[in-house]
């Protein structure tokens, strides 16, 4: 039986990691430092004999016992009311920890995935964007802590696959969406759909003129499976390449939540990117990949998600395990 790392289990995008590849058959090793995972999102896996936990950050030293065949690196705060709030702990995870891994890696031996992100491209000057693109980057601006973490974290990796033939891969997230998001994690769809629900009026920062592409986690997941099985050690961007109007976005989730709340307007926070939109040739002509999900149908499962949740998750201001951290 093949074994798996996959660190920031208990997070959006880990947790659905975690399912797909007990799914296929594999040991599963979650780890996770609970600052903005939950584990409420993998407590469904704990009975399951082939998963396993350890609440651990992995800015420190990482040891797993025992054969390892893929680790996958999720672990980083990815939101920016999370990075914004912590962000030494973001550049930390984004530098000793991937390094940590990466040493893991060689030692056992394991093929390696590491999360980067869109962000990489900044406020991009090329749109759509390609994996060519090197970005628009301001380091020194509030994003930066983010940004230029996962500029690093591509560049460590890259200098491991280079020095010491380590098989790696690495992904290029675009937003993305689906059940076990935090509802109150600052990002634009939950951010909106969580108005909707408290009956509040949707909030859009700037004009509204800002565009970004949405993918459904369950392609996302695929993309990853196909990345991390494939051959290919440089970054791959997967994302939806379907690009809408923040504008236009509020409006599909008015009509969607059947409310009649208004849109109103704050300023545009420091950064924030003006377009988004990935260019996916290289997945599908590597991976054989295309996201399947449309919009329309991928929110309506995500609405029914957070419809489901308790009144303290919807007028929760931010995530608990901030407290902890900081106590």
């Amino acid at each position: 039986m093949k074994s798996v790392l996959i660190t920031g289990a208990a997070g959006f995008l880990g947790s659905h990691l975690c399912d797909r590849f007990i799914a296929e058959d594999f040991r599963v090793i979650g780890m996770d430092n609970l600052i903005t995972g939950d584990l409420k999102n993998i407590e469904h896996l704990f009975s399951h004999e082939q998963f396993s936990f350890y609440n651990h950050d992995v800015s420190t030293f990482v040891h797993v016992p025992g054969e390892l065949d893929y680790i996958l690196h999720f672990a980083s705060p990815a939101s920016p009311i999370d990075y914004l709030k912590i962000p030494i702990q973001t550049l930390k995870v984004g530098s000793l920890g991937t390094h940590n891994l990466l040493g893991l890696a060689r030692a056992k031996k394991a093929r390696i995935l590491v999360a980067s992100t869109s962000e990489v491209y900044g406020n991009p000057m090329v749109h759509p964007q390609t994996e060519e693109y090197w970005g628009n980057v301001n380091p020194v601006g509030p994003r930066g802590v983010y940004d230029e973490a996962k500029r690093f974290q591509e560049a460590i990796t890259m200098a491991y696959h280079r020095i010491h033939d380590l098989e790696t891969r690495i992904v290029r997230i675009f937003n993305t969406y689906g059940p076990r998001m935090r509802l109150n994690d600052g990002r634009v769809l939950p951010a909106f759909i969580g108005q909707a629900l408290r009956g509040e009026d949707l909030t859009i920062f700037g004009d509204g003129s800002q565009t970004r592409s949405f993918c459904y986690v369950d392609d996302l997941i695929e993309g990853i499976y196909r990345l991390l099985m494939s051959d290919c050690p440089y970054p791959v961007n997967i994302g939806n390449p379907d690009e809408i109007s923040i504008k236009d976005f509020a409006e599909e989730i008015i009509k969607l939540t059947g409310t009649d709340q208004k849109v109103v307007h704050k300023d545009l926070p420091e950064g924030d990117p003006e377009k988004r939109r990935p260019d996916i040739t290289k997945a599908k002509e590597l991976l054989d990949w295309e996201p399947k999900v449309s919009r329309s149908e991928g929110l309506k499962i995500t609405y029914d998600y957070f419809k489901g949740l308790s009144k303290d998750d919807l007028y929760k201001k931010e995530h608990k395990s901030f407290d902890a951290f900081f106590r």
